[in-house]
């Protein structure tokens, strides 16, 4: 998430709320420098996406873009975590 035409070029404040309601909505959720990873349904995760945006817009940031990148699979439930384990696996060989 990335405020335009702002004045301010600290975003910590809005960053600091966004993982508050990351935390009260339940969903399994990780941030890191560029962005938040979070894991869920697709209603869930897209509710949570337009609830961030909502806050912003309520703290008086009047325009927001978010990047967005979606993975989905049918073929087996693989939690955030074992994308990382795979590649820690990998660079221990």
């Amino acid at each position: 998430m990335t405020q335009i035409g702002s004045q301010n070029a600290s975003f910590s404040k809005q960053v600091a709320d966004i993982q508050r309601l990351m935390q009260k909505s339940g969903l399994k959720y990780q941030m890191h420098a560029t962005g938040t990873t979070v894991e869920g349904s697709w209603d869930q995760v897209s509710q949570i996406i337009g609830f961030a945006h909502t806050l912003i817009h309520q703290e008086g940031i009047t325009r927001i873009q978010t990047d967005i990148r979606i993975t989905t699979r049918t073929d087996k439930v693989q939690p955030m975590e074992a994308n990382v384990a795979s590649v820690q696996r990998a660079l221990a060989t």
